[in-house]
């Protein structure tokens, strides 16, 4: 009865039901009674079955090329941090409502008071969401965090990185002529977007920095420093707390520290970015460019303007 989800059964009985002991029990008593489902219960217990939910495993097809690609960014990484130029990982963390809304995890209240919170999570049109993009620097365990009250475009994400350098990066890499990026190879910061380069040339020019950028490969932005070094932190903090203004999202993100030393720094970006600039071949063909023999859709590196 239970083999269609052990070995794929198309015949049984119970394919298309949920595979409770109720079910296996009554479908069991069919004819006569045979067991309850405290009797089922035991007998999968005996059979090494339990209770499981799904694994988010699973990421699509793997390029033929991820294994190579991660080896070419761990090199450069390495070769980057030992003259003391920066490595930051990048990427957008999920938009948040602002409002009074649930939080999932749990906090210490007094018993039998719960923090109430809107049943409905309707977006608040005067509050809207947040979308913050973030900044980790791999070597010295800090981070930068944009809080966009507006589109995520690529116009804010290096901007986001504009802010990290000004407010954080300068004071400790002065003397670094270069800045490597790892990023993932879709959203605001993918390797297909154009006005992602252009911006990028826009921040090379203004830096007078040469910007290596590096995207993980298809399917493997779990991988991305990012999620498992600071973003997963910044929700373990805000875990059961309403996000009821941008300021408290802010001061949330802000104050997450972890024992390693991680320390983060937020501001809000109040910018208003466009959706849907179109950049033609012609503007394309004046970036100052350089791409990797190995996957130059995926590794380039963007040159200051020579005037």
């Amino acid at each position: 009865m239970i083999e269609s989800a052990t070995r794929g059964d198309p015949c049984c009985s119970l394919l298309w039901t949920s595979k409770s002991t109720y079910k296996i029990a009554e479908e069991l008593n069919k004819d006569q009674y045979r067991a309850g489902r405290k009797v089922v219960g035991r007998i999968l217990k005996s059979l090494d079955y339990s209770l499981q939910s799904n694994k988010k495993t699973r990421e699509g097809s793997s390029h033929i090329d991820r294994d190579k690609q991660f080896q070419y960014i761990n090199k450069k990484t390495k070769i980057f941090q030992s003259q003391n130029k920066p490595v930051i990982s990048v990427d957008t963390k999920k938009k948040e409502n602002i409002g009074n809304y649930k939080n999932n995890g749990k906090e210490y209240r007094a018993k039998c008071n719960p923090r109430e919170v809107e049943a409905y999570d309707f977006i608040d049109k005067n509050k809207g969401k947040v979308s913050p993009y973030g900044i980790y620097d791999i070597a010295l365990n800090k981070g930068w965090v944009s809080v966009g009250i507006n589109n995520d475009t690529a116009q804010f994400a290096v901007n986001s990185i504009r802010s990290w350098w000004y407010e954080m990066g300068q004071e400790n890499y002065s003397k670094a002529s270069e800045i490597f990026i790892n990023a993932d190879g879709g959203g605001s910061n993918g390797y297909r977007i154009r006005l992602w380069k252009i911006e990028l040339q826009k921040l090379a020019d203004e830096l007078y920095k040469s910007i290596h950028v590096s995207h993980f490969p298809p399917a493997t932005s779990k991988w991305n420093k990012i999620e498992h070094k600071m973003f997963c932190f910044i929700s373990a903090n805000w875990r059961a707390k309403p996000l009821i203004d941008r300021a408290t999202v802010v001061n949330l993100i802000a104050n997450t520290k972890t024992k390693n030393g991680l320390t983060i720094r937020a501001k809000l970006d109040e910018n208003i970015y466009q959706k849907g600039i179109k950049i033609s071949d012609k503007e394309l063909e004046k970036i100052n460019i350089t791409r990797s023999n190995f996957h130059g859709d995926w590794n380039y590196t963007i040159h200051p303007q020579i005037n």
